[in-house]
C-alpha cells in the first residue's frame, strides 16, 4: 500500500460523508418531487449512522497524520466522530415530524446538516491551523443557514443575523491570534507550533496577545460569560429542530478544537490560559444557573443551562492534567446526549400549530403521559447532577480533576454553583407532577421519534453499568494525544 493510499484510508469515514452530502444535493435536482425530501432526509440518516460504523470499524489505537501533517487520526477523534454522527442522526429523527409541518422538510436543510458535521470531523482530526479553521467555518457557515432556513419566521432570521455577525467577529479574533502564532513560529502546524513556543519567554507580551485572542475566540464559540450574548437568542429564535442540532453534536466538536489548540498547540502557555479559563468558567457556571432561574421560556432556560454546562466543562481543561481533559471530554459527550434528549421531549411535546417551550406547557404532564413524564424527571434530574445518573458521574469526574489539580477551591465554589442550579431544574419537575394542566394538547408524534427519544433518555441511567468502561475509554483517547 503506497502512502497516498494509507493516507486516504486513514480519512475515509470524513470523506465518504462529504460524498454522500454532495449526492444528496445533487439527487434532490433529479428526484421525483413527492418523494424527493423523504429520500434525502432516510439518506441522511443512513449517511452519518453508516459513517459512525465507518469509523468504529477502523478505530485508531495511535495516531497517524496525513495529508502532509493537516490531518490526524487518533482514539480522539474517532471517540468524537462516532458521537457527532450519532447524536446528528438522532436529532434528525427527532425533527422530523416538526420539520414537515413547518415546511422545513427539504433536502437542502439535511444537506447542510451534513456538511455540518463533515466540518465538526474535520475540526475533530485537524492537525494544522488551516484544516482548524476549515472545519470551524464550515461548520458554522451552515449552522447560519440552518437557522435562517424558517424565512417566514422573523425571530429565527433575526437570530441567523445575531449569530452570524457575532460568529464572524468571534473568527476575527481567532484568525488574528492565529496570525500572531504563525508569526512568532513561522508555521502552521499545531505540534511545530507547540514545539517553538516551549522555548518562548512567558513574559512575552506577543505571546501573551496571541493566547488571550485565542482564548477569547474560543469563548465566543463556545459560549461561554461574558461572550454568551448570541447563546439564548439562537436557542430561542431558531427553529426547534435546528436548536436541538446546535446543542448537541457541536458541543462535542468544540471539545475538540479546545482540545487541539489550547492543550496540543499551546499546552506549555498552561499558566498563561488557565487563569482566564478559571475567569470564564465560574462566570459561566454562576450566570447560568442564576439567570436560568428567571427564564419562563424552555428554550432560554436550556441555553442559560447550556452555558452553566460549558462552565464545567472548562474546569475538566483548565485543571491542566491528563485526567481533566478526559473528565472534560466525558462530560461533553453525557451532555451533548442528554441536550439532544431533552430538545427531543420539546419537539415531541410540539404540534403543528403550536411551540411547546414554554414552562408552563408541562403543567400536568405526569397526567397527560405518565411515561414522558418520567423522562423529564430522569432528564432533569441528570442535568443536576443527581445520582445515579450520568450527570452526576460526569460532574464527579470535573470535580475529581480540580481537587487532584490542587484547585479545590474551584470545585468547592463549582459544587455550591451546581445546587443553585439544582432548582431550576427541580421547578420542571414540579411543573410536571404537581401542577394541574393548563391545556390538554394530543401527543401525536411518529413511533420513530418515541422509540428513539426512549432509548436516548433511558440510556442516561441504563449506561451506568458500563460507565467505568466509557471514562476508562475517554482516559485511553486521552492518553494517546500527543500534546
Amino acid at each position: 500500500m503506497n502512502l497516498h493510499t494509507l493516507q486516504t484510508a486513514l480519512a475515509i469515514p470524513d470523506l465518504f460523508l462529504a460524498a454522500m452530502a454532495s449526492v444528496i444535493l445533487v439527487l434532490g435536482l433529479f428526484a421525483d418531487e413527492k418523494k424527493r425530501d423523504l429520500l434525502c432526509y432516510w439518506l441522511s440518516v443512513a449517511t452519518l449512522v453508516s459513517t459512525a460504523f465507518l469509523v468504529i470499524a477502523d478505530f485508531s489505537t495511535e495516531s497517524a497524520v496525513a495529508f502532509n501533517g493537516l490531518f490526524v487520526d487518533d482514539p480522539m477523534a474517532d471517540l468524537c466522530k462516532v458521537a457527532i454522527c450519532l447524536l446528528s442522526a438522532v436529532v434528525f429523527i427527532y425533527g422530523r415530524d416538526y420539520n414537515r409541518q413547518r415546511g422545513l422538510f427539504k433536502n437542502e436543510y439535511y444537506v447542510l446538516g451534513l456538511f455540518a458535521v463533515c466540518g465538526m470531523m474535520v475540526m475533530s482530526s485537524a492537525n494544522h491551523l488551516l484544516t482548524l479553521y476549515l472545519g470551524l467555518e464550515l461548520m458554522s457557515l451552515c449552522l447560519y443557514a440552518m437557522i435562517a432556513f424558517y424565512r417566514d419566521d422573523q425571530l429565527a432570521v433575526e437570530s441567523a443575523m445575531k449569530y452570524f455577525v457575532l460568529g464572524a467577529l468571534a473568527s476575527s479574533i481567532l484568525l488574528y491570534g492565529m496570525s500572531l502564532l504563525y508569526g512568532m513560529t513561522g508555521s502552521l502546524a499545531l505540534p511545530a507550533i507547540a514545539t517553538q513556543l516551549a522555548g518562548v519567554e512567558p513574559g512575552d507580551l506577543s505571546l501573551a496577545l496571541a493566547v488571550v485572542l485565542v482564548v477569547v475566540a474560543l469563548a465566543f464559540k463556545l459560549g461561554a460569560v461574558p461572550f454568551h450574548m448570541w447563546v439564548p437568542d439562537v436557542y430561542h429564535g431558531s427553529p426547534t429542530s435546528t436548536t436541538a442540532f446546535i446543542s448537541a453534536a457541536p458541543k462535542i466538536a468544540a471539545f475538540a478544537i479546545v482540545l487541539r489548540l489550547l492543550i496540543g498547540g499551546l499546552g506549555d502557555q498552561h499558566g498563561l490560559w488557565q487563569e482566564m479559563l478559571v475567569i470564564l468558567a465560574l462566570l459561566s457556571v454562576a450566570a447560568g444557573n442564576i439567570i436560568a432561574i428567571a427564564q419562563k421560556n424552555l428554550k432560554r432556560l436550556l441555553a442559560y443551562s447550556a452555558i452553566s454546562h460549558m462552565g464545567f466543562f472548562l474546569f475538566g481543561i483548565l485543571s491542566g492534567t491528563a485526567a481533566g481533559y478526559s473528565a472534560s471530554l466525558f462530560y461533553v459527550l453525557v451532555y451533548a446526549t442528554m441536550s439532544g434528549a431533552a430538545f427531543g421531549l420539546i419537539l415531541y411535546l410540539s404540534g403543528k400549530d403550536f411551540e411547546s417551550d414554554r414552562l408552563s406547557d408541562l403543567r400536568g404532564l405526569g397526567r397527560r403521559s405518565p411515561g414522558i413524564a418520567l423522562m423529564v424527571l430522569i432528564l432533569m434530574f441528570s442535568m443536576a447532577g443527581v445520582p445515579p445518573t450520568a450527570g452526576f458521574f460526569a460532574k464527579l469526574s470535573v470535580i475529581q480533576a480540580l481537587v487532584d489539580a490542587n484547585l479545590a477551591w474551584v470545585a468547592v465554589t463549582a459544587v455550591i454553583l451546581a445546587v443553585i442550579g439544582a432548582y431550576y431544574y427541580l421547578r420542571i419537575i414540579k411543573l410536571v407532577y404537581f401542577d394541574p394542566p393548563e391545556i390538554e394538547r394530543p401527543l401525536n408524534s411518529p413511533a420513530d421519534h418515541q422509540y428513539t427519544l426512549a432509548l436516548n433518555v433511558f440510556l442516561i441511567v441504563a449506561i451506568l453499568p458500563w460507565i467505568g468502561k466509557l471514562i476508562s475509554l475517554c482516559n485511553q483517547a486521552i492518553a494517546r494525544f500527543v500534546y
